[in-house]
């Protein structure tokens, strides 16, 4: 479910507007190779897999994957770096005037290898990388070269991505220079750092690094939510970020941004391959940006695109054209999609906490809704933001309340109970009580029925646990489904 975005006018804006888009991309310039096959024995030489080679392709890399994931979302890319005076420099600008990447601003050093990484992979999953490169920092003469085009850049560009891989390119003198002039002329920049201090981006836009790039640069671990504000917080004011964006692979990310940490959870359903989706969070959020979203909503893209990213095997970017269609997904999934899975719910209960919502949970049969029902989860809703309504199973009915009920199927139950505007949420659970649902969501507040005792009500205990609430809800008096099944026998004489 989208949670800031919007979702017509975010497809019209990926339509629309990231063809007009101009962002210059500057760092180190690499060329992917991937040596594809497949491995069905050990090697007799050594007690290794031998793999049988298949294909054997070629991709940008480094700064040029982050040209590549802009240039499939539709963007006007300028790509800026350095190149040794080889055959991969080659096959690197032939990749890149394929993708139609603006290439005047490539330096050519003839004392220094084009960097090259070379991956192994058999029935996709990575087995062997090999790094070919010179980590050094460049010469000044090609400093100053690459330092004139970037600033010269700035005039042409809506957004600058620095991708920092420690390949020696983004030399301190460099940012000192570089990152005052585009503040000067009001050009946003963005970081994708590598580095263990972070000084030299003093006065960026933003910064993006990941959860292993943060902890080397706080110097301690980080677990908790609370741990990942602290850090962007200390980042931002520390080196006067307008933003902080720290993505958490598993975990998703985190966002610090006027005052106030966001928590966006993991997108992906299966993981293949994390290689390069730092890349493509970076390009779609640049593109975002320029595109005239807020930070939170950019961030909500980007954290859609890396959804994509790591489904693909190797350094693959994320198309325009996916981003509309998993937009498109979220977009059903909000307007149709309040009946969830527990798997589901948990994503969504995590975007609503990334809102600051207060949540609200209640449990029943609701076999028969009637007038009682519809004041008490109206009631309930009131207490807080969000209401989930834990919904007993056919079976569970059945073991409750015997063989001939529910009346009315799970199914019917639940479509409407959803109808009600007072619910957010319902999910079946097959259990006689809720107390697993109550444990993964840990709601704000655990509502019952006022026939209840609270020391009576499942799960009560372990919400105050943490603080929470337990509120009981006078019920509506002489409405009850019991009541209404006695009357079956008036008016359908063959009941029983």
């Amino acid at each position: 479910m989208l949670i800031f975005l919007n979702q017509s006018t975010t497809q019209q804006l990926i339509r629309e507007k990231f063809i007009n888009i101009k962002i210059a991309v500057i760092g180190d310039l690499m060329l992917d190779r991937y040596i594809w096959g497949s491995v069905s024995r050990i090697s007799p030489e050594a007690p290794v897999p031998v793999v049988r080679v298949n294909k054997k392709t070629v991709s940008l890399g480094g700064a040029g994957n982050v040209a590549c994931n802009l240039a499939a979302l539709g963007c006007q890319v300028h790509l800026l770096g350095i190149v040794g005076a080889d055959i991969e420099a080659e096959i690197l600008t032939r990749e890149m005037l394929n993708l139609n990447i603006i290439t005047d601003g490539i330096v050519t050093d003839p004392n220094r290898p084009t960097t090259v990484k070379t991956r192994i992979i058999s029935h996709s999953q990575q087995m062997l990388r090999l790094d070919d490169e010179n980590t050094g920092a460049i010469d000044s003469d090609m400093e100053q070269n690459l330092l004139e085009r970037s600033i010269n850049k700035l005039d042409d560009v809506n957004l600058v991505i620095l991708s920092d891989y420690g390949k020696g390119v983004l030399t301190n003198h460099f940012l000192k220079v570089f990152l005052p002039t585009a503040r000067q002329k009001g050009v946003r920049v963005l970081v994708d750092p590598k580095r263990t201090d972070y000084t030299a981006y003093t006065g960026a836009a933003a910064i993006t690094p990941n959860r292993p790039e943060s902890e080397l640069a706080i110097k301690h671990s980080l677990i908790s939510d609370e741990d990942f504000e602290f850090a962007a917080q200390e980042f931002q004011q520390k080196y006067a970020l307008e933003a902080v964006l720290i993505t958490r692979s598993e975990r998703g990310m985190t966002l610090f941004w006027n005052g106030k940490s966001y928590h966006f959870p993991t997108q992906a359903r299966e993981v293949f391959d994390v290689s390069g989706a730092g890349d493509s969070v970076i390009a779609i959020l640049g593109a975002g940006l320029s595109a005239g979203l807020s930070w939170t909503e950019a961030v909500e893209l980007a954290n859609l695109g890396a959804g994509i990213a790591v489904q693909k095997v190797g350094t693959a970017p994320v198309h325009a054209e996916e981003l509309l269609q998993v937009i498109e997904q979220e977009g059903i999934s909000a307007s149709n999609g309040k009946i969830l899975q527990l798997s589901d719910l948990m994503r969504q209960i995590a975007a609503w906490r990334v809102q600051g919502k207060k949540i609200i949970f209640t449990n029943g049969c609701f076999d028969i809704l009637h007038i009682g029902h519809v004041v008490y989860l109206e009631k309930a809703r009131a207490m807080g933001d969000v209401l989930i309504v834990g919904l007993n199973t056919d079976q569970s009915v059945k073991r409750l309340k015997g063989a001939e009920r529910p009346l009315v199927s799970e199914a019917d139950r639940a479509r409407v109970l959803v109808a009600l505007s007072s619910v957010s949420a319902v999910v079946l659970f097959d259990q006689d009580t809720p107390i697993k649902l109550i444990e993964a969501i840990k709601p704000d507040i655990l509502v019952k029925g006022a026939d209840y005792q609270e020391e009576e009500v499942v799960g009560a205990d372990f919400v105050r646990s943490y603080q929470g609430q337990v509120a009981l809800i006078p019920l509506v008096k002489d409405r009850s489904t019991t009541q209404i099944i006695n009357k079956f026998p008036k008016i359908i004489p063959n009941w029983h």
